[in-house]
Protein backbone atom coordinates (compact mmCIF):
# COMPACT_ATOMS: atom_id res chain seq x y z
CA UNK A 1 0.00 0.00 0.00
CA UNK A 2 1.27 3.31 -0.84
CA UNK A 3 3.11 5.53 1.60
CA UNK A 4 2.48 3.18 4.92
CA UNK A 5 5.95 2.87 5.53
CA UNK A 6 7.04 3.09 9.14
CA UNK A 7 3.67 1.88 10.11
CA UNK A 8 3.62 -1.10 12.78
CA UNK A 9 1.73 -4.74 11.89
CA UNK A 10 -1.90 -4.56 10.24
CA UNK A 11 -4.89 -5.63 12.33
CA UNK A 12 -8.30 -6.44 11.19
CA UNK A 13 -11.14 -4.06 10.92
CA UNK A 14 -14.41 -5.45 9.63
CA UNK A 15 -13.36 -7.68 6.39
CA UNK A 16 -10.04 -5.24 5.78
CA UNK A 17 -7.09 -5.33 7.07
CA UNK A 18 -5.48 -1.82 7.98
CA UNK A 19 -2.39 -0.68 9.45
CA UNK A 20 -1.66 -0.04 13.02
CA UNK A 21 -0.91 3.67 13.60
CA UNK A 22 0.07 5.28 16.54
CA UNK A 23 -0.91 9.15 16.28
CA UNK A 24 1.72 10.05 18.77
CA UNK A 25 4.59 9.44 16.91
CA UNK A 26 4.02 12.11 13.96
CA UNK A 27 2.97 14.46 16.07
CA UNK A 28 5.33 16.81 16.02
CA UNK A 29 5.97 16.31 12.02
CA UNK A 30 2.46 16.39 11.58
CA UNK A 31 2.23 20.21 13.17
CA UNK A 32 5.25 20.99 10.99
CA UNK A 33 3.12 19.77 7.69
CA UNK A 34 0.52 22.22 8.87
CA UNK A 35 2.59 25.37 9.13
CA UNK A 36 4.43 24.34 5.57
CA UNK A 37 1.73 23.36 3.55
CA UNK A 38 -1.54 25.10 5.02
CA UNK A 39 -4.75 24.05 6.71
CA UNK A 40 -6.56 21.31 4.30
CA UNK A 41 -9.56 21.51 6.89
CA UNK A 42 -9.80 25.42 5.88
CA UNK A 43 -8.93 25.04 2.02
CA UNK A 44 -7.73 22.89 -0.91
CA UNK A 45 -3.70 22.31 -0.07
CA UNK A 46 -1.85 21.28 -3.09
CA UNK A 47 0.06 18.57 -2.85
CA UNK A 48 3.39 17.60 -5.31
CA UNK A 49 2.76 14.38 -6.82
CA UNK A 50 5.48 12.02 -5.22
CA UNK A 51 5.15 9.16 -3.60
CA UNK A 52 6.87 11.10 -0.04
CA UNK A 53 3.23 13.10 -0.36
CA UNK A 54 1.50 10.36 0.96
CA UNK A 55 3.14 10.92 4.33
CA UNK A 56 2.59 15.02 3.57
CA UNK A 57 -0.98 13.93 3.64
CA UNK A 58 -1.06 11.67 6.33
CA UNK A 59 0.48 14.25 9.07
CA UNK A 60 -2.02 16.79 7.66
CA UNK A 61 -4.79 14.35 8.46
CA UNK A 62 -3.77 13.28 11.57
CA UNK A 63 -3.04 16.96 13.24
CA UNK A 64 -6.28 18.31 11.98
CA UNK A 65 -8.59 15.11 13.04
CA UNK A 66 -7.12 14.40 16.43
CA UNK A 67 -6.06 18.44 17.49
CA UNK A 68 -8.61 20.35 15.40
CA UNK A 69 -11.48 18.47 15.74
CA UNK A 70 -10.64 16.59 18.21
CA UNK A 71 -11.31 13.08 17.47
CA UNK A 72 -10.08 9.76 18.62
CA UNK A 73 -7.17 8.06 17.84
CA UNK A 74 -9.43 5.11 16.00
CA UNK A 75 -11.01 7.73 13.97
CA UNK A 76 -7.53 9.30 13.15
CA UNK A 77 -6.35 5.84 12.27
CA UNK A 78 -8.42 4.90 9.69
CA UNK A 79 -9.26 7.95 7.87
CA UNK A 80 -5.12 8.66 7.66
CA UNK A 81 -4.74 5.04 6.29
CA UNK A 82 -7.56 6.04 3.47
CA UNK A 83 -5.92 9.36 2.81
CA UNK A 84 -2.76 7.63 2.15
CA UNK A 85 -4.68 4.82 0.13
CA UNK A 86 -6.52 8.00 -2.01
CA UNK A 87 -3.50 9.97 -2.59
CA UNK A 88 -1.19 6.70 -3.74
CA UNK A 89 -3.96 6.49 -6.51
CA UNK A 90 -4.06 10.02 -7.48
CA UNK A 91 -0.43 10.03 -7.96
CA UNK A 92 0.19 6.51 -9.51
CA UNK A 93 -2.50 6.84 -11.82
CA UNK A 94 -3.44 10.06 -13.19
CA UNK A 95 -0.05 11.71 -14.44
CA UNK A 96 -0.10 14.78 -12.82
CA UNK A 97 1.96 17.21 -11.34
CA UNK A 98 -0.17 18.49 -8.02
CA UNK A 99 -2.75 16.74 -6.45
CA UNK A 100 -5.16 18.82 -3.01
CA UNK A 101 -6.33 17.71 -0.47
CA UNK A 102 -9.07 18.96 1.64
CA UNK A 103 -10.86 18.58 4.69
CA UNK A 104 -14.83 18.89 5.80
CA UNK A 105 -17.00 18.41 9.09
CA UNK A 106 -20.24 18.89 9.45
CA UNK A 107 -22.15 17.49 12.14
CA UNK A 108 -21.98 13.63 12.58
CA UNK A 109 -19.69 12.91 9.27
CA UNK A 110 -16.39 14.12 8.41
CA UNK A 111 -15.35 14.10 4.50
CA UNK A 112 -11.99 13.76 3.04
CA UNK A 113 -11.12 14.91 -0.76
CA UNK A 114 -8.44 14.44 -2.92
CA UNK A 115 -8.48 16.34 -6.24
CA UNK A 116 -6.49 15.38 -9.43
CA UNK A 117 -6.62 16.81 -12.64
CA UNK A 118 -7.40 13.53 -14.50
CA UNK A 119 -10.77 12.94 -15.33
CA UNK A 120 -10.05 8.89 -15.50
CA UNK A 121 -12.66 7.32 -12.90
CA UNK A 122 -10.91 4.74 -10.19
CA UNK A 123 -11.93 1.44 -10.54
CA UNK A 124 -13.04 -0.60 -7.32
CA UNK A 125 -11.34 -4.50 -8.28
CA UNK A 126 -12.28 -7.44 -6.62
CA UNK A 127 -9.17 -8.45 -4.51
CA UNK A 128 -7.69 -11.78 -3.26
CA UNK A 129 -6.32 -12.49 0.18
CA UNK A 130 -2.74 -12.47 -1.59
CA UNK A 131 -2.80 -10.14 -3.48
CA UNK A 132 0.00 -7.38 -3.07
CA UNK A 133 -1.43 -4.55 -4.73
CA UNK A 134 -4.79 -2.77 -5.64
CA UNK A 135 -6.13 -2.64 -2.21
CA UNK A 136 -6.86 1.11 -1.74
CA UNK A 137 -10.26 0.73 -3.31
CA UNK A 138 -11.11 -1.90 -1.48
CA UNK A 139 -9.90 -0.68 2.08
CA UNK A 140 -11.58 2.97 1.03
CA UNK A 141 -15.01 0.96 0.52
CA UNK A 142 -14.84 -1.57 3.80
CA UNK A 143 -13.57 1.53 6.33
CA UNK A 144 -15.79 4.37 4.82
CA UNK A 145 -19.51 4.84 5.76
CA UNK A 146 -19.36 6.27 1.70
CA UNK A 147 -17.20 6.99 -0.94
CA UNK A 148 -17.22 8.48 -4.53
CA UNK A 149 -16.01 10.57 -7.46
CA UNK A 150 -17.39 13.75 -8.76
CA UNK A 151 -16.50 14.65 -12.05
CA UNK A 152 -14.73 18.36 -12.46
CA UNK A 153 -14.14 20.42 -15.73
CA UNK A 154 -10.76 19.51 -15.45
CA UNK A 155 -10.27 16.41 -13.14
CA UNK A 156 -12.15 14.93 -10.85
CA UNK A 157 -12.35 14.83 -6.58
CA UNK A 158 -12.33 11.22 -5.02
CA UNK A 159 -13.79 11.77 -1.22
CA UNK A 160 -14.99 9.45 1.17
CA UNK A 161 -17.02 10.13 4.25
CA UNK A 162 -16.80 8.41 7.71
CA UNK A 163 -19.63 8.91 10.53
CA UNK A 164 -18.10 10.95 13.83
CA UNK A 165 -20.37 10.27 16.75
CA UNK A 166 -21.13 13.75 18.24
CA UNK A 167 -20.63 13.92 22.42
Amino acid sequence: MAGLEGMEPSRQHGSATAARWSPAVEDEQALKALELYGNPAEADVPLPSRPESAATARRLAQVVILRQWGLGPRMTEDAVLLVSELVGNAVRHTGARVFGLRMLRRRGWIRIEVRDPSRGLPCLMPVQELDLSGRGLFLVDKLADRWGVDLLPRGKTTWFEMRVAER
